[in-house]
C-alpha cells in the first residue's frame, strides 16, 4: 500500500469522525429555534467539560444573550438539549403535561453503580409507586414527630460553637453547618446518634464529602457514565465498588436488621425501607437490596448538602447586610419569649420574617441551579409548532431565572421583602423553583426548610455575623462543584461566646 493510500484512508477516517461529532447541529435549525453556534466534540459546553465555568453560570449567559427567546437550543457535546425559559412551557412540563416529561433523562446501572437507582434518577415506572411508598415519611405531621430530634442536634452545635468560640481561632461555615445537616440527618432518617459536630473521624461526614467531591479517579468513572454508559456498564463488571457505596450498603443493611431483631420501631425513613424489604409484594417493581440502599443514600445527601450550603449562604448574606440581620434576630427573640423561651414546631412556623429569609436565600443560590427532564414521547409544544422528539432532554436554568431583573429587580440585592405575600402572588409560580414543581419536585423540602431554620436560629441568637477584609466579594460559583458551591471556603471568626461579631471570612 503506497503513502497516499495511506494518507487518504487517514483523512477519510478523520472526516468521518468529524462528520459524526458535526451531524446533529442543524437540529434546532430545522426547528426555527435559535441558539449559539457548536463546535465538533464540545457542542457549547467546552468551558464548563474542563471546569473552567460552572453549568448554572453557561446557563445564564446563553439566558441573557436570547433574552426574548421562550426556547433556546444548544449541544452538549453533539447531543441537542433545549433550554426552556418560558413559564408557560415550564408549567407544561412539571404540571399540566408531566406523564409527558416524567422523567429526568438519568442512567442508572445495577452493577456499575448501584446507589443511582434513587428516586432522582428512576425511570417513571419505578419512581411513581417508590415516590407513593415513602411519602408518608415527609408529611407534615410526621416533620413534627422529627422536630425534637432537629432540636438536639441544634443543641449540640449550639454548644460545639460554644467551644470553637473559646479557642479563638478562624471557622469554617460550610464545614461546621455540613456536620449539622449530618447529625439532623442521621438522627432522623436513620435513628444513628453520628457526633460528627465533636467527631472529626466521623464516617456520615466523609462519605458526605467523598460523593460530593469526589477523588479524581471517582471522577473519570462518572465521566465515562455520563459520556459512555454502555462501556460503564462493562466497567461495573470489573472495578470493585466504591468506599461511598460499600458504606451506605453496610450502615443500611446493618440498621435494618438490628431492628428486626429487636423489635425497633422509630417510624422513620428506615422503618418505611423496612417495610418495602419486608413486603415486597405491595410494590409492583422488583425491589432489590441496592434500590432500597438507594433511597437512604439521596436522602442522605439531598438532606446533607443542599441544607448546609443553603445555611452557608444565609450567613454569608447577613454578613454583609446587617439591617436584615438585626431586624431577623428582633423576630427571633420576640417569638422565643412568646413561646417561653422554648423553640417548638410552631414557634419556628410563626417566623414570617426568617421565612422571607430563607426563601431570599434559595432564591439567589439555588442548590439545583438547573431542573432536568426528558420527553417520553414526541411532543409539540402548546401554541406553537415546535416538535420535539422522544427522550429528547430538556433543562430548566432556574438559577438563571431567579437572577432575571425582569422578574426580580436588581437581582444581587439580597431583599428578603421580595417574598412580601402581595409579590409573591404576583408573579408566576414558575419564576421560583428551587425544589422543583409538580409531581417530581423535591420530597424532602419541608424536612430541609426546617432543619435548616433551626439550625440558623441558634447561631443568630447567640452571634452577630460580619464580614472582614477577606470576605470574598462577589460569590465565585465553583465550576467543579455537582451542587451550587463557593469557590474558596467560608471561614467564621469568633472571639468571645455570646453576642459578639462572628467575621465571616470567604477567600480562595
Amino acid at each position: 500500500m503506497e503513502a497516499s493510500e495511506i494518507l487518504y484512508g487517514i483523512i477519510a477516517i478523520i472526516l468521518t469522525f468529524y462528520y459524526y461529532l458535526t451531524s446533529t447541529f442543524d437540529f434546532w435549525k430545522l426547528r426555527n429555534i435559535r441558539g449559539p453556534q457548536p463546535i465538533a466534540f464540545f457542542g457549547n459546553v467546552k468551558d464548563v467539560m474542563f471546569a473552567r465555568k460552572a453549568m448554572c453560570d453557561y446557563l445564564m449567559v446563553a439566558y441573557n444573550m436570547y433574552k426574548d427567546e421562550p426556547l433556546i437550543g444548544i449541544f452538549v457535546r453533539r447531543t441537542p438539549v433545549l433550554i426552556v425559559k418560558d413559564p408557560g412551557l415550564i408549567k407544561d412540563i412539571l404540571i399540566k403535561n408531566f406523564s409527558i416529561f416524567a422523567e429526568r433523562g438519568f442512567t442508572t446501572h445495577e452493577k456499575a453503580d448501584p446507589l443511582s437507582q434513587h428516586l432522582v434518577a428512576l425511570e417513571q415506572k419505578r419512581w411513581r409507586p417508590l415516590r407513593s411508598k415513602l411519602r408518608p415519611v415527609f408529611t407534615s405531621g410526621k416533620l413534627k414527630e422529627m422536630f425534637p430530634q432537629i432540636l438536639e442536634c441544634s443543641e449540640h452545635l449550639e454548644r460545639y460553637m460554644e467551644k470553637l468560640v473559646s479557642r479563638k481561632e478562624p471557622i469554617e461555615c460550610y464545614e461546621l453547618m455540613a456536620k449539622y445537616t449530618t447529625d439532623v440527618i442521621a438522627s432522623c432518617a436513620f435513628g444513628i446518634d453520628t457526633n460528627s459536630l465533636s467527631d472529626i473521624e466521623c464516617e456520615f461526614l466523609k462519605m458526605g464529602r467523598e460523593a460530593f467531591h469526589p477523588k479524581w479517579y471517582n471522577l473519570i468513572r462518572l465521566r465515562i457514565k455520563q459520556s459512555a454508559p454502555w462501556f460503564f456498564d462493562i466497567l461495573g463488571r470489573i472495578l470493585p465498588q466504591t468506599k461511598v457505596t460499600k458504606f451506605f450498603t453496610r450502615i443500611l443493611m446493618d440498621n435494618i436488621d438490628y431492628r428486626e431483631k429487636n423489635n425497633v420501631v422509630r417510624h422513620d425513613f428506615v422503618d418505611a425501607l423496612r417495610e418495602l424489604k419486608k413486603y415486597p409484594d405491595k410494590i409492583d417493581i422488583e425491589l432489590t437490596d441496592s434500590i432500597i440502599v438507594s433511597q437512604a443514600f439521596i436522602f442522605f445527601l439531598a438532606g446533607f448538602e443542599t441544607s448546609s450550603s443553603t445555611m452557608t449562604n444565609t450567613l454569608y448574606e447577613l454578613a454583609q447586610n446587617h439591617m436584615i440581620q438585626n431586624t431577623l434576630r428582633v423576630e427571633i427573640n420576640h417569638v422565643y419569649a412568646k413561646h417561653g423561651g422554648a423553640l417548638t414546631y410552631d414557634s419556628i412556623k410563626e417566623m414570617e420574617y426568617l421565612d422571607k429569609v430563607v426563601k431570599e436565600t434559595l432564591r439567589k443560590y439555588p442548590p439545583a441551579t438547573f431542573l432536568m427532564r426528558q420527553s417520553t414521547s414526541n411532543y409539540t409544544f402548546e401554541g406553537t409548532k415546535i416538535n420535539i422528539p422522544k427522550k429528547q432532554p430538556i433543562l430548566i436554568p432556574v438559577y438563571a431565572i431567579q437572577r432575571d431583573p425582569n422578574i426580580y429587580p436588581n437581582p444581587d440585592v439580597f431583599d428578603p421583602e421580595r417574598f412580601e405575600r402581595k409579590l409573591v402572588q404576583s408573579r408566576d409560580a414558575m419564576f421560583y423553583l428551587p425544589f422543583g414543581d409538580g409531581p417530581r419536585n423535591c420530597i424532602g423540602f419541608r424536612f430541609a426548610d426546617y432543619q435548616i431554620k433551626v439550625g440558623l436560629v441558634k447561631i443568630l441568637q447567640n452571634y452577630n455575623i460580619e464580614i472582614c477584609e477577606k470576605t470574598q466579594i462577589p460569590y465565585i460559583n465553583d465550576p467543579k462543584a455537582f451542587l451550587l458551591t463557593p469557590k474558596g471556603a467560608l471561614l467564621v471568626e469568633k472571639t468571645t461566646p455570646r453576642n459578639v461579631p462572628m467575621r465571616l471570612n470567604c477567600f480562595e
